[in-house]
């Protein structure tokens, strides 16, 4: 899931959650000579906000996965992935951002895959 949190007036985060099936994972953005494609994120750029820094993740651990014979940083059960966002304007807009990745278990990896999102901002709701 994608959702959009106001951090002040004019910035804010995008959240990516991604839920995971018991005994699979995925893995970090953190690029690698062995194995597999890391997580990335291409959002969409519109008129409406730009983007602050990269996209951060939160704590992957440290594995070794046999399917690669390396040691890989992989998310379990559950990762989360932030994008910083600064409005450019108060009238609301909805950002558009793609996620590659992979997900392996033990035995095998399925191909990346894709997943599209929507992101709405809404308009700011001017303080009483």
């Amino acid at each position: 899931s994608a959702v959009y949190v106001p951090t002040n007036a004019n910035e804010g985060e995008i959240h990516f959650t991604a839920t995971i099936e018991k005994k699979w994972h995925i893995y970090s953005q953190r690029p690698t000579d062995v194995g597999p494609i890391p997580t990335s994120f291409t959002v969409t750029p519109n008129a409406d906000f730009e983007l602050i820094g990269k996209v951060e993740e939160g704590e992957a651990h440290e594995e070794f996965v046999a399917a690669f014979d390396a040691k890989v940083f992989v998310f379990s059960e559950k990762a989360v992935f932030k994008q910083k966002i600064k409005l450019k304007n108060q009238k609301g807009t909805t950002i558009k951002a793609a996620l590659e990745f992979m997900t392996c278990n033990d035995v095998q990896c399925l191909p990346p895959a894709i997943i599209d999102f929507s992101v709405l901002v809404p308009e700011p709701t001017p303080k009483k």
